[in-house]
C-alpha cells in the first residue's frame, strides 16, 4: 500500500482528473489489482470503476501488478518475475531477464529462494527481506535437501524395505540409515568370514569352518570375525617366517652342496655331529636334494 500521504495525493489525483485505470476483480469478486485506487476512491468519495479478468492466470495479473509498482528493488522485481513465470510456462530466464531489463544470475537466485524457501520469498517480494540474504538461506537448505535425499536414495537402492518405512513415518530417515548400516556391516563382516573359510580350506586347514560354528550358533559372528582376523594374522606371519628360513637356505646352499659332494669326509662327519637330531634329518633330506 502506499503511505498516507501517497494515498492521499493519488486521491486528490483522481477526483481532479479522474480513475484512468480501472481496479481490477476476478469472475467471484476477489480484488486482484487496484487496492490503492480502491482506497483513494473511497477518500475522494467517487465510485470507483471496475473491470472483471477472465483469463486463468489470476496469479499472474496480481504479480505483474507488483512491477510496476515504485521503488521495488532488483531483487524484488526478480522475485515477482520468478513467482510469476511459475505460474505462466513457456519462457526462459533468458527471455524474462531480457524483457525485464534484469540478470539471469539474479532470477536464477530467486527461483532457488522460491523452491527451497517459499518462505523467504514472499519477504523477498514484500521489501523485507533482501535478496542475496534469502538466497544464501535456501542455499543451505538446498544442500540439506539435496543430503537428504541422497541418504534416501541410497535406502530405496540397498533396503527398500527401510525406505518405505522412512515414507510411511514409521521410522526417521536417521534410524534407518543406522539400520542400513548395521546390515551392510554385518553382511561385510558375514563375508569376511566366508572368505577366511575359503581361504583356509583351500591351504588345506581341516578344522570346522568358522562360518558353520557361526551358524550353529557355537560362537557368535563378531567371535567368528575376530578368529578369521586371528588366522589371517597367524597365516601372515608363517608366511614371513618361512620365507625368511628359504631365503638362509638359499644364501648357504652352497655349504649343503660342498657336503652332498663329500658325505664321508671328516669335514662332513664334523659338520654333522654337531647339529641337533633335527637338523640332522633336514640335512639328510636336503642332501638328498642338491
Amino acid at each position: 500500500m502506499l503511505s498516507k500521504d501517497e494515498l492521499l495525493d493519488l486521491a486528490e489525483s483522481i477526483k481532479t482528473d479522474g480513475q484512468h485505470k480501472p481496479i481490477v476483480l476476478d469472475s467471484d469478486g476477489v480484488l486482484l489489482d487496484g487496492r490503492n485506487r480502491l482506497a483513494a476512491c473511497e477518500l475522494a468519495g467517487i465510485e470507483p470503476r471496475f473491470t472483471t479478468y477472465t483469463g486463468r492466470n489470476p496469479v499472474a495479473v496480481i504479480l505483474g501488478g507488483n512491477l510496476r509498482r515504485r521503488h521495488i528493488s532488483k531483487g524484488q522485481q526478480a522475485m515477482i518475475i520468478a513467482m510469476a513465470s511459475r505460474s505462466v510456462s513457456g519462457h526462459s530466464l533468458r527471455h524474462h531477464a531480457k524483457l525485464h531489463g534484469l540478470s539471469r544470475s539474479r532470477l536464477s537466485a530467486a527461483n532457488v529462494v522460491l523452491q527451497y524457501a517459499p518462505d523467504l520469498a514472499e519477504q523477498v517480494r514484500t521489501g523485507t527481506l533482501n535478496l542475496d540474504t534469502a538466497y544464501n538461506a535456501a542455499r543451505e537448505r538446498k544442500a540439506i535437501a539435496e543430503a537428504l535425499q541422497e541418504r534416501y536414495d541410497r535406502l530405496r537402492e540397498h533396503a527398500p524395505d527401510l525406505a518405505d518405512q522412512v515414507t510411511e513415518g514409521v521410522l526417521t530417515l536417521d534410524d534407518a540409515t543406522t539400520a542400513l548400516n548395521q546390515r551392510q556391516e554385518e553382511a561385510r563382516l558375514r563375508q569376511h568370514v566366508k572368505d577366511t573359510d575359503a581361504l583356509r580350506l583351500a591351504d588345506g586347514d581341516t578344522t570346522p569352518p568358522l562360518t558353520e560354528l557361526a551358524e550353529q550358533g557355537h560362537i557368535t559372528w563378531h567371535q567368528a570375525h575376530q578368529q578369521a582376523d586371528e588366522y589371517r594374522t597367524r597365516r601372515q606371519d608363517t608366511i614371513h617366517r618361512t620365507r625368511q628360513a628359504i631365503e638362509r637356505i638359499a644364501e648357504n646352499w652352497t655349504a649343503i652342496q660342498n657336503l652332498a659332494d663329500r658325505p664321508d669326509t671328516p669335514y662332513a662327519r664334523e659338520v654333522i655331529d654337531s647339529l641337533t637330531p633335527q637338523a640332522r634329518t633336514v640335512l639328510s633330506d636336503l642332501i638328498k636334494r642338491a
